[in-house]
């Protein structure tokens, strides 16, 4: 964008700019009237009609005085010398040009203007006194001067508020992308979340519910059991979906309820066992890791069992957990060959998506790929750093 071009006038900012031009150059007019009061008829015609009407096309000229600037500026500075009334004309002319700050156009209508100047005096048969020579060429270069630094100064404020609408404006389109960002990390926030949330309690529920769909010879305390977890489930999936809207519709300086870390591991082992998984944990961990270390490994084995649970029925699941500060927590998640054949639950597709950034947030890496006995097997290596070296550092 080229700074130096100024905007289009509205039709009133038009209308008074011409007017001014115009109250500009009357009082020079009647003052020449006054002169040439008893002079010749040929004289006081052109006065009265002559002047007026080249005032007129001057005046008319400036409407394209933003899309020609310098042909318009040349021609009035020329013209005008020929009319006392287009005198505010030409320096509205030469004032234009000049808020365009280019040095070349600029000397060029000032040198018309002063050269043409010069002569004005013939068109009125007005007396100068002897030596007013250099008085008449110091005279307009004087007013021209004024009249350019005039307009270079209109040229630079008008430059520098463009600019400050502009860096406004790139702020507001800067702080509109920042919150569409923000929104669109809150709501992927809220996806992982809400996923972790009900994708493990809702495949251990569908699970049960297929057991009691396919198996007509369970005995009745049997039945009393897995309906006992279905309902069990249910309700811990609500409660802990409650909990995220919570979260979401709380205050910002309202603090977040605590996440499940690595203490909580053997709980929801335990949740598995009860909902009918055949899972069995090993864990060689020495030390308590970063709450982020935790949650993150916590949420790594909840997305193994519910995989395990949509996808491989009856398979027997074996967690291992090992690690230590100031190396690395390692996690894995295996299962066998599926051993019971259901109806699979629909899948969203996004689990291990989400938990390979979740991952890739904690600074470690994370693997998944089928097993050669057509189990799968899930694992991620989690960087711990050891707390007292951070301490030191």
């Amino acid at each position: 964008m080229n700074m130096d071009v100024a905007p289009r006038l509205g039709w009133w900012q038009q209308t008074w700019r011409l007017a001014a031009a115009t109250a500009a150059g009357i009082p020079l007019w009647l003052y020449i009237g006054v002169l040439l009061r008893g002079q010749a008829a040929e004289t006081g015609s052109w006065f009265h009609i002559g002047d007026p009407l080249v005032a007129l096309g001057c005046l008319t000229a400036l409407l394209w005085r933003r899309r020609f600037p310098l042909a318009v500026a040349v021609t009035v500075a020329i013209a005008s010398t020929a009319s006392a009334l287009a005198t505010g004309v030409a320096l509205m002319a030469l004032g234009s040009i000049s808020t365009r700050r280019r040095p070349v156009e600029i000397g060029v209508v000032v040198l018309a203007y002063v050269t043409a100047s010069q002569f004005a005096v013939g068109v009125y048969p007005i007396q100068s006194p002897p030596g007013s020579f250099w008085f008449q060429l110091a005279l307009p270069a004087l007013i021209a001067g004024i009249t350019v630094a005039a307009g270079m100064a209109i040229g630079a404020r008008r430059v520098e508020v463009r600019s400050l609408w502009e860096r406004a404006e790139s702020a507001e389109r800067e702080q509109a992308a920042r919150a569409a960002q923000a929104r669109a990390l809150e709501r992927n926030r809220i996806a992982r979340e809400m996923h972790d949330v009900l994708a493990h309690r809702i495949s251990l529920v569908a699970m049960q519910a297929g057991v009691l769909d396919h198996r007509s010879d369970l005995r009745a305390e049997e039945n009393r059991v897995l309906v006992r977890g279905i309902a069990e489930g249910s309700h811990q999936a609500l409660e802990e979906l409650r909990d995220v809207l919570g979260v979401l519709r709380a205050d910002p300086g309202h603090p977040e309820p605590p996440q499940p870390s690595l203490d909580r591991i053997p709980d929801l082992v335990a949740d598995a066992r009860t909902s009918g998984l055949d899972v069995t944990l090993t864990t060689t961990v020495t030390g308590t890791p970063s709450d982020a270390v935790g949650r993150t490994c916590y949420r790594v084995v909840q997305e193994g069992l519910t995989n395990a649970a949509k996808h491989a029925p009856g398979a027997h699941i074996h967690i291992t957990l090992e690690g230590t500060a100031g190396d690395t927590l390692d996690v894995s998640v295996r299962n066998s060959p599926a051993t019971a054949k259901r109806a699979q639950p629909p899948a969203s597709g996004f689990g291990l998506l989400g938990l390979t950034e979740r991952v890739d947030l904690a600074g470690g890496k994370l693997d998944h790929h089928p097993t050669a006995d057509h189990g799968y097997l899930l694992t991620a290596r989690l960087l711990w750093p050891n707390p007292a070296h951070e301490k030191r550092t």
